[in-house]
């Protein structure tokens, strides 16, 4: 079972204090905010790529970097980063490659009810007002997608005025990063 080898690593980990080299404070030294897609190639390219140590940001991850509502519990994490923990700068980091922007809302209701969730459970939802499609659609272009969750950023009426807000496009497999937008 995966879940019982990582705690035994764990185990090892902290009875040999091998995190005291990674011992820091809950204030990003970078004062920045980096919200990305849970992609796993990016796992440890992304930090190595930008020269990101343990300790520099806050980083917030989701299925695309998408952010369609603002109030949602990405934005939350956000704000607090700027309001608790000092953070001045967002930058929105999206990829090539991404699996968002294959998504087929109606095949993946069909792998839910494949998997055992029930016909009647996906009407009573929809008749409650969950729109899947709304909720799990992907997008054309990651460069797109990254302009839209900058934007919604951006002018969040909560957002301080001094909190500048980027966006780039990572290459999952070369480490690439491009500048779709960026505040100076």
């Amino acid at each position: 079972m995966h879940l019982d080898d990582m705690l035994a690593f764990n185990k090892k980990f902290v009875e040999g204090k091998q995190y005291e080299k990674y011992v820091t404070d809950s204030i990003p030294n970078k004062k920045m905010v980096i919200f990305t897609c849970m992609e796993s190639r990016l796992v440890e390219l992304l930090q190595k790529a930008l020269n990101i140590q343990n300790g520099d940001v806050k980083m917030v991850k989701n299925a695309g970097a998408i952010i369609r509502k603002p109030f949602d519990s990405i934005m939350k994490s956000i704000l607090v980063a700027i309001y608790e923990l000092k953070a001045e700068e967002v930058t929105v980091i999206g990829h090539h490659d991404c699996g968002m922007s294959r998504v087929d809302t109606k095949a993946l209701t069909d792998k839910m009810v494949e998997k055992g969730i029930p016909e009647e459970t996906i009407r009573t939802l929809e008749n409650a007002g969950i729109d899947f499609e709304d909720e799990f659609h992907g997008f054309e272009t990651v460069e797109e997608s990254v302009i839209q969750s900058v934007n919604l950023i951006r002018n969040h009426p909560l957002l301080p005025s001094y909190v500048k807000v980027h966006g780039l496009v990572i290459d999952p497999g070369t480490g690439k990063v491009d500048v779709v937008t960026r505040e100076d």
